[in-house]
């Protein structure tokens, strides 16, 4: 075990494998939730699998084992490329792995028995928290002495963004879990909402998409086989990101008597999102320009580069519905939901997609056992994200004008019946595309065929 551990870029590979069994597990919790939204008497005695354990086993699973270890896993391998050196410490590396991956198992382990702490993106118990902080801190020690002992003088965007993720979930993490108070992991009374979303807001914000944001910024230029655009504007992204990001999550309580200098400066700094949002958006597409038959002829770049549009939908949705105004319609109903989708799933999920299918590869030396199976990954997905957007936008649109009109939730209900069954319909096609692109994974990695670079490092090995 020691010695596999020693191996280069091993790490790496564990966290995209990971990332790809819990996609599995997410997906089918996902499917079980859609269907009891349809029908919730279905396996009524089974309590591990009531709607309200369901739920959180499918959101955290999918954030914490999905997206996230995905996208940590391409950032160990172009941590060091980048840098032109080794990672400092491949044994720390499967230290964070074990501690990462022990967090989310608690997930279907702890939420199916009702061991949660209850606060949405929040759920994972105390000892869960520890496990999840301990990997981040083995992260940044492994991050910044293999910076610290690189080849390479100039630190390209990639690396801020993914040194900074661990160094912001390091402070924010504890903060909007209030790990000091182990026993509930909450604040009394309302002041919560606002640690509980400084948290909910700043996981995608400053855990998922700097991640992604780096990922994107390696594997579109490698493609494309041209520089980055700009390296000026790309770190005026990064700056504007935490310097706006960090404070907005209080758009989502809105509704309640929070202070209204808070309210004003979460709206503010919501809408003034379209700044580093366009800037990342626009410099990826400059950089990709003239190469389009490359970046959209090329699998997994075609996935990152479809992230990067399903971000322009999030942040063009995101700021125009915290107008207070707005939200009157589009909040805590379906509208939400949409949106969440296309912002963990959309951005986030396609560009850890693709950029693993990009660096397996560099990783292995072996070539990918199938390029149509991650055509058919992306179709798949596309397909159910597409649908779930449209549809839950369509329901959120129904359930908040009926309720600004003053109608009832209870007659409101049979309304969802068409949308909510759709919605369960399309959960199949993820579910499909988790298990295309692990069967994929895991051929690739047993079959897939040797390239030729591999074949003579290996025979000069031997010699």
């Amino acid at each position: 075990m020691f010695k596999f551990a020693s191996k280069p870029q091993s790490a790496a590979l564990a966290f995209m494998v990971s990332g790809s069994v819990w996609f599995v597990v997410g997906a089918v919790y996902g499917f079980m939730s859609a269907i009891h939204l349809v029908a919730p008497e279905f396996l009524p005695h089974v309590g591990a699998l009531v709607f309200g354990r369901e739920r959180p086993v499918h959101v955290n699973t999918m954030l914490y084992g999905f997206v996230g270890p995905m996208l940590v896993g391409c950032g160990l391998y172009y941590l060091p490329a980048l840098l032109r050196t080794r990672l400092w410490s491949e044994p720390l590396a499967w230290a964070a792995f074990f501690f990462w991956n022990l967090t989310v198992l608690s997930g279907p382990v702890g939420f199916a028995f009702g061991i949660t702490q209850g606060r949405e993106y929040n759920e994972y118990v105390w000892l869960a928290d520890v496990s999840l902080v301990i990997a981040v801190v083995c992260l940044i020690v492994n991050s910044a002495l293999t910076i610290a002992n690189r080849q390479e003088e100039q630190i390209y965007v990639s690396i801020w963004y993914f040194m900074a993720t661990f160094l912001w979930t390091a402070s924010n993490y504890p903060l909007g879990n209030v790990m000091w108070h182990p026993a509930t992991g909450a604040m009394p009374g309302l002041i919560d909402s606002i640690f509980l979303w400084f948290w909910g807001h700043n996981l995608p914000g400053l855990l998922i998409t700097p991640l992604a944001t780096g990922a994107a910024y390696f594997v579109i230029p490698r493609v494309a086989r041209t520089p980055l655009n700009s390296h000026t504007l790309s770190l005026l992204g990064f700056w504007l990101l935490i310097a706006l990001y960090s404070h907005i999550g209080g758009h989502h309580v809105l509704q309640s008597p929070i202070p209204n200098w808070l309210k004003t400066v979460s709206v503010v700094d919501s809408i003034a999102m379209v700044l580093p949002v366009s800037i990342v958006v626009i410099n990826l597409w400059m950089t990709a320009r003239n190469f389009g038959r490359r970046i959209w002829g090329d699998p997994a770049a075609r996935l990152v580069m479809g992230g990067v549009v399903w971000y322009i939908v999030t942040c063009i949705q995101g700021p125009l519905q915290s107008l207070p105004f707005l939200q009157r319609v589009t909040h805590f109903n379906n509208w939400t939901v949409g949106h969440a989708h296309i912002a963990m799933l959309g951005f986030g999920g396609y560009i850890a997609l693709g950029a693993m299918w990009h660096i397996v590869p560099l990783i292995t030396g072996r070539e990918l056992y199938s390029k149509k199976l991650v055509s058919l990954q992306f179709g798949l997905v596309t397909f159910g994200l597409t649908g779930f957007f449209l549809v839950l936008t369509a329901a959120g649109l129904v359930q908040g004008t009926a309720w600004h009109n003053g109608e009832t939730v209870l007659r409101v209900l049979p309304q969802l019946v068409p949308f909510m069954a759709s919605r369960a319909a399309l959960g199949v096609f993820i579910f499909t595309a988790s298990l295309v692109g692990l069967y994929n994974l895991l051929m690739s990695l047993r079959r897939g065929e040797e390239q030729e670079g591999a074949q003579l490092k290996r025979a000069e090995d031997a010699a």
